[in-house]
């Protein structure tokens, strides 16, 4: 089994993932992904996904709290107010469901300034056993868009991968 197996650590951009043709012309595509650890994790990615996303770091609480005060000076949809807004659609934390597959979930949301798609994959890893890869895709659709993604680019790395880490491989 490779040195990465229980850290997030990433992953090319999977082909098989049903986010795959918007990997075209995006802003910004990237994937992580991490061994599933042996025994009874679940195996339908809706449950991986609320396993991941739903239950933060302190440190990613807090600074969500701060985009959100930032955002919402820009008009722009926040965190709490997406969580609360159960009445269109079902959610994974903020994350609205737009697909559910046994082997895949895809969430995402989509406002003024930019679009985006969260893909949770359940698949066989190479080592044996399998692996979960998330999958972000944003395309942007304004200078606001972009500047925002640039800005926030380094965060989501490390969000995800402490998501991944704290869901998967121990680290809290």
């Amino acid at each position: 089994m490779r040195s990465t197996s229980l850290r997030a650590h990433v992953s090319a951009l999977p082909k098989e993932a049903r986010v795959a043709p918007l990997y075209a012309g995006a802003f910004l595509a990237d994937a992580f992904a991490i061994d599933l650890p042996p025994g009874d994790p679940p195996h339908d990615a809706l449950s991986l996904a609320r396993m991941t996303l739903e239950k933060q770091a302190p440190w990613v609480e807090r600074l969500m709290d701060v985009r959100d005060g930032v955002v919402k000076l820009f008009g722009l949809k926040t965190a709490d107010a997406l969580r609360a807004d159960t009445t269109r659609t079902p959610r994974v934390g903020f994350f609205r469901i737009y697909e559910t597959h046994g082997d895949e979930v895809v969430l995402g949301e989509d406002d003024r300034h930019l679009d985006f798609r969260v893909s949770v994959l359940r698949r066989p890893a190479a080592a044996g056993g399998h692996e979960m890869v998330l999958v972000t895709v944003v395309h942007c659709h304004n200078l606001l868009g972009r500047n925002y993604i640039r800005l926030i680019a380094p965060f989501h790395r490390m969000v995800v991968r402490s998501s991944l880490n704290r869901a998967f491989g121990g680290a809290r």
